[in-house]
């Protein structure tokens, strides 16, 4: 059988690659995208709640929240906060090529990267919640030193579980349409995933009446980090990793395969461009909750229901993104995302002016950047999925793990700097001033990164690993098509019931 020029067959009623192993059904590519959803949500409050829980603003400060480290610039306009969230990424951006290392060379009998989830899993969700709980209750420099350890462990551990995960999306995606397939399927989940987390202020007032805003937003914590530590061990159970990817260890040292990673030219280019997009993206993360609080002028609460619209109009556009890269190409669609995405942040500097409700504002916001987050939501992750299979082809080592690791390991040094620059532009000026200028930052970071990407060339990449869409299209006849299709489905139910 020919699916995108990868050679595949079926040997015993299963479908089968080159190397004899197992096609993955989409029953395997959703209980493996259950564990983006775990962590995801583990990610998200982090990432939306942090700086809000610990750098409060006037709209939250008059509801009774508490002050529990040092507030304010303490040197160069740089806050506490800033340096904890930046030495977090700095510290997980580190760990990330070390964590890879010991994962693709990884000699256990459940194979190189499902050992990593089932450990990993417990220490992430309970690092999750330690965060949010300071041993003083007020101010206290006790609580500043607490809060740095317990978010460098949370990082560790998010490395931990992570870096393996993702280093099984090009072993899961043996072929062009596998790929696509199971990063839109993570990227599903993770929205999901990210929209439960934009839930706790939501959860945590059914609780505040009896528990008051700090307690019932750490217990709204504990729940949201338990549902993830089960969804993270999901996978971990359920899929026979050796069953379906090559499990050879590599002999490449951390260091040495981190170099090797970055001679590759294409993905320097992508590499380029993903840290200025996540720049971008982690700035508006951050400052959602005070761009929905202190420009809209809406309560807190009203953040689950926008990122609900955004998530709902977004997994509109799924479908289409799916169908369009397997026809297109990824290139065309990532740098069309990243001019509207640009758009999006702009206009999020205007929310609150011209007589516009808060409400408008925020639904005009959500919508536009629904669009781009669906197809750079897919796409990115296969896009490293085909330079790591084009790399394995061309120097005949399998490191995907460290492609992945590499990728992280720039994009959270690109976080750290945002997370610097977030909570330092935001002090500027009165009246939500600094948080208009994130927002137009984020876009011209945005922007930077859709002309970077530009640069990368699709094309070379696709004729290494023998996936040209064009001629495959061409080559593969309607009929011939179906049947492929249909002998596939069939042997991959097979499959699926002797798992």
């Amino acid at each position: 059988m020919v699916e995108n020029s990868a050679t595949s067959e079926v040997v015993q009623g299963e479908a089968t690659d080159s190397n004899g192993k197992k096609l993955a059904s989409n029953k395997i590519l959703w209980l493996f995208a259950i564990g983006q959803l775990g962590w995801s949500m583990l990610s998200g409050i982090i990432s939306n709640w942090l700086v809000y829980f610990y750098q409060p603003g006037e709209t939250l400060l008059s509801q009774g929240q508490q002050i529990f480290i040092t507030q304010g610039a303490v040197f160069f306009g740089i806050t506490i906060i800033g340096i904890i969230t930046a030495s977090g990424r700095i510290f997980d951006a580190f760990t990330d090529p070390l964590i890879a290392s010991l994962s693709d060379r990884c000699k256990h009998r459940l194979g190189r990267r499902v050992p990593f989830l089932r450990y990993a899993a417990i220490p992430f969700g309970v690092a999750t919640v330690l965060v949010f709980c300071s041993p003083v209750n007020g101010e206290s420099i006790i609580n500043n030193v607490f809060l740095f350890v317990m978010v460098l462990l949370f990082y560790l551990c998010m490395t931990c579980y992570c870096t393996p995960y993702n280093a099984l999306i090009p072993e899961l995606g043996r072929t062009q349409k596998l790929r696509i397939n199971v990063s839109t399927f993570i990227s599903v989940t993770y929205f999901f995933g990210t929209a439960f987390a934009y839930m706790v202020t939501a959860v945590a007032g059914i609780f505040e009446p009896s528990m008051g805003p700090v307690m019932s937003f750490r217990v709204t914590i504990a729940i949201l980090a338990t549902v993830a530590v089960i969804c993270m061990l999901i996978p971990s159970f359920a899929i026979k990793e050796k069953e379906y990817a090559v499990t050879t260890p590599s002999t490449t040292g951390a260091v040495r395969s981190l170099g090797k990673t970055f001679k590759n030219k294409e993905f320097r280019t992508f590499v380029c461009s993903d840290i200025l997009y996540w720049i971008a993206l982690t700035m508006f993360q951050t400052g959602l909750p005070f761009y929905i609080t202190e420009l809209m002028g809406l309560d807190d609460s009203m953040t689950f229901p926008l990122f609900a619209i955004m998530t709902v109009v977004s997994l509109i556009f799924y479908a289409p993104v799916n169908n369009l890269a397997k026809k297109l190409g990824k290139k065309k669609l990532v740098v069309f995302a990243f001019i509207f995405f640009t758009l999006a942040f702009a206009v999020t500097s205007f929310v609150g002016m011209f007589g516009i409700p808060g409400i408008a504002w925020g639904v005009i916001v959500a919508v536009l950047a629904a669009i781009p987050m669906a197809i750079l939501g897919i796409l990115p992750q296969a896009v490293v999925a085909d330079i790591a299979e084009a790399d394995a082809k061309q120097t005949g080592e399998k490191r995907e793990g460290m492609f992945y690791a590499a990728r992280t390991f720039a994009f959270k040094l690109g976080q750290s700097l945002s997370m610097l620059l977030f909570t330092s532009i935001a002090l500027i000026g009165t009246g939500g001033m600094g948080y208009r200028l994130t927002a137009i930052i984020a876009a011209v970071f945005c922007l930077a990164g859709g002309l970077v990407f530009t640069r990368y060339h699709e094309k070379k990449v696709f004729e290494v690993i023998g996936n040209d869409l064009e001629s495959a299209n061409a080559n593969k006849p309607a009929a011939v098509d179906a049947k492929t299709e249909s002998q596939e489905n069939n042997s991959q139910e097979n499959s699926d019931n002797e798992d």
